[in-house]
C-alpha cells in the first residue's frame, strides 16, 4: 500500500530536520559508497559477491573509527544486466554528493556506457568485473581485474609450451567477445588461430560452434554465461582439446553447475584466487581473513547440481575499497583529484590485500600486473570439485 503523499512529504521533512539524510545520528558526515552490479539474474553471484565482500570491508573500516572521520555505508544498484539500468544508475549515483567511491557497473560494454558520466562528473571508480579496454586514459578509474591482454598472453604461453598448434573462439559477439578476437589474432605465439565463432544470449546450445572447431587443439570460450554452453557442448562432442577460459569468468561456480563433468580439465586465469585449492594455511593472511569474514556473515555458494563451493564474496571488490581507503588516508581527505593522484601511487603488499595480490595501480590504473595473474584449472575428486594451479614450464 502507498503511503499517502502527506504522510511521505512528513518523514522527508523529519529526516532533513534531523540530519539523518546525510550525516549520523551523531552529527557526523557518512560517506557513501555505491556499487553498480548484477545482484538478479544469471550473473548474481558475481554481484551479490561484490555486495558481500563491500560490505565487509566497510565493516572492518567503520569498526576502526571509520574513514576521514566519516563512517562509511554501501548503497547497491542492481544492474539486471540491463543496460538501460546501468546508466541510469551510473547517473544517479555520480551525481549524488554523498558518493564518494563507486565499484562497478561490471562487464566491459556496460562500463564502457557509464565511464563518460563517471568522469565528468569525478567520480573515483573501481572495476573488479571489467577485463577489456585500457585504463591508461581514464583520470578517475581504476581495474582490480586481470587484463584480458594479460590473460590472453598467459593462456597462449601454456597452450605453446603444452605443444599446442592451432585455436579458436566462442564468444558474444559483445564487446569484451570482440577484444579476445583482436588480441587472439595478434597474440598468435606462433600458432594459427582459426578465427571467431559468434554466439548468441538466448542459442540453446553451441554445438554447432564447436563443430566448426573441433580439430583445435584448444577452444578460447566466454566469461559470460555462454560459456557453460561451450564447455557442455564440447563434452558432449567428445573434444578433446583444451578448454580455456579468455579470461577469469570460469572461477564462477555457475560454468561447472552449467556444464557439468564436463568442467574438469578447463582452465582459466585470474589474480590469486586460492579458495578452491583447500589447503589454507598455505593462503596469503589477507585473503584468508576476508575470505573468512566473508563466510562466517554470509555463508558459502554451494552448487545444487555439482557441489561445487565458492565463497560468498568477491575480494577484488573488496581489493576496491581497501585500496581507496589507503589513498584518502594518504591524500588527508577525500578530494577526488587528490585521492587518484594517491591511488595511482599506492603500493599495497600482497600479504596484507583483502585478494592476496600487491596493488600497484600506477599511471596505468591497473592494480595487478602479468606477475600477478596465475592459472588454474577446475578438477574433480571423490571430496568434490576444487581447483590447481597450472604452472608453464620454462
Amino acid at each position: 500500500m502507498r503511503k499517502p503523499a502527506v504522510a511521505v512529504l512528513a518523514v522527508a521533512v523529519a529526516l532533513a530536520a534531523s540530519g539523518c539524510a546525510a550525516k549520523e545520528a551523531g552529527g557526523t558526515p557518512v560517506i557513501t559508497i555505491g556499487l553498480i552490479g548484477p545482484v538478479t539474474g544469471p550473473l548474481a553471484v558475481l554481484g551479490t559477491g561484490q555486495q558481500n565482500s563491500l560490505q565487509t570491508e566497510i565493516d572492518k573500516i567503520n569498526a576502526s573509527g571509520g574513514l576521514a572521520g566519516s563512517q562509511l555505508r554501501l548503497v547497491v544498484r542492481d544492474s539486471g544486466l540491463d543496460p538501460g539500468k546501468v546508466v541510469q544508475a551510473a547517473t544517479e549515483l555520480a551525481g549524488d554528493e554523498q558518493v564518494k567511491f563507486i565499484v562497478g557497473p561490471s562487464l566491459t560494454s556496460f562500463y564502457n556506457a557509464a565511464k563518460e558520466t563517471l568522469e565528468r562528473n569525478k567520480k573515483i571508480n573501481c572495476q573488479p568485473g571489467v577485463a577489456a579496454g585500457s585504463f591508461a586514459d581514464l583520470k578517475y578509474g581504476f581495474r582490480a581485474q586481470d587484463s584480458t591482454e594479460i590473460d590472453i598472453a598467459k593462456a597462449l604461453e601454456l597452450l605453446k609450451s603444452e605443444g599446442g598448434k592451432t585455436f579458436g573462439l566462442i564468444y558474444e559477439n559483445d564487446d569484451t567477445g570482440k577484444a579476445v578476437d583482436a588480441l587472439l589474432a595478434r597474440q598468435r605465439n606462433g600458432m594459427t588461430y582459426l578465427g571467431f565463432q559468434t554466439s548468441r544470449p538466448d542459442d540453446q546450445s553451441h554445438a554447432a560452434y564447436v563443430e566448426k572447431l573441433k580439430n583445435a587443439d584448444a577452444i578460447f570460450f566466454s566469461n559470460n554465461v555462454g560459456g557453460a554452453k561451450t564447455i557442455a557442448a564440447a563434452g558432449a562432442a567428445g573434444y578433446r582439446g583444451r578448454l580455456i577460459g579468455a579470461g577469469s569468468g570460469a572461477q564462477n561456480i555457475a560454468f561447472v553447475e552449467g556444464a557439468g563433468d564436463a568442467a574438469k580439465g578447463v582452465v582459466f586465469e585470474m589474480p590469486n584466487y586460492q579458495y578452491p585449492t583447500r589447503d589454507r594455511a598455505s593462503w596469503e593472511p589477507g585473503y584468508r581473513a576476508h575470505i573468512e569474514a566473508v563466510e562466517k556473515r554470509f555463508g558459502v555458494n554451494v552448487g545444487p547440481r555439482t557441489g561445487a563451493r565458492s565463497p560468498k564474496g568477491t575480494a577484488m571488490a573488496a581489493d576496491c575499497l581497501y585500496a581507496y581507503a589507503a589513498a584518502v588516508k594518504a591524500a588527508g581527505g577525500t578530494d577526488p583529484d587528490t585521492v587518484a593522484a594517491a591511488m595511482e601511487k599506492l603500493d599495497l603488499p600482497a600479504d596484507a590485500t583483502p585478494s592476496g595480490n600487491s596493488v600497484t595501480p600506477g599511471t596505468a590504473h591497473e592494480f595487478y600486473d602479468a606477475a600477478d595473474v596465475r592459472i588454474y584449472q577446475w578438477d574433480k575428486d571423490e571430496q568434490g570439485w576444487f581447483t590447481r594451479e597450472l604452472r608453464v614450464a620454462p
